[in-house]
């Protein structure tokens, strides 16, 4: 668990900016916002460099902090629980796991007119060719069962050039803030620990992502 005077000094980076890359912060700086001394202050950043929330990197104008992913999530975590306290109706799932290489056959079958009409439609954007495909770590598999009822959205089959293609639902989420969506195609039976994720963008350029990378995939529903 984080400590609250981390806590709150990491908040007090990220709306400094510092989620968004490195920003130029003294101890003394950080002090006057927190309303404590600068060596306190410095006791506080040498603690989230140690639990590696922040890392720090001094520059001729001064120390520059930048807010880790690892900070990130905590700070997620925390936003999740003040959502789960004044929107309990609102819940945030997180699915984690690891790249993997698939067949191509989401490549052909986001290649489809018709489908990519249709999910852009759903969706809110027009699906890359492809999918990114994540095996799931045995807790995110637990997660996953719980998702039936998650806002899934169907999205129907269609016959194009006398063949038929069938349905699938989608679920919108994110990953590393970008838009994108878990496709469950209906006449597809996944190992429950698979799990197929479009974007408006190819994710593993955009991520610069490799087989076995660590991913975490985000879900909010009312």
């Amino acid at each position: 668990m984080v400590e609250a005077e981390d806590l709150q000094s990491l908040k007090t980076i990220a709306l400094l900016g510092g989620c968004r890359g490195p920003i130029w912060l003294s101890s003394q700086s950080l002090g006057n916002v927190l309303g404590i001394s600068p060596q306190t202050a410095s006791r506080r950043l040498i603690a989230l460099e140690r639990q590696q929330f922040v890392v720090r990197s001094m520059k001729p104008d001064g120390q520059y902090v930048a807010v880790t992913r690892v900070g990130e999530q905590a700070l997620k975590r925390e936003y999740a629980d003040y959502v789960r306290i004044f929107n309990p109706e609102r819940r945030q799932y997180t699915l984690a796991g690891t790249v993997i290489s698939g067949l191509g056959e989401g490549r052909y079958y986001m290649s489809i007119p018709h489908y990519k009409e249709q999910f852009g439609a759903y969706l809110g954007f027009e699906p890359f060719p492809g999918t990114l495909n994540i095996r799931l770590d045995a807790a995110s598999v637990q997660v996953r069962k719980q998702l039936d009822h998650a806002g899934w959205i169907d999205v129907p089959g269609f016959t194009a050039d006398e063949r038929t293609f069938g349905a699938a639902r989608v679920l919108p989420c994110r990953i590393r803030g970008h838009k994108c969506a878990i496709v469950v195609p209906s006449r597809t039976h996944y190992p429950e620990d698979i799990v197929e994720v479009i974007a408006g963008c190819e994710l593993r350029k955009a991520l610069n992502l490799n087989d076995s990378d660590t991913i975490e995939v985000e879900i909010t529903h009312d």
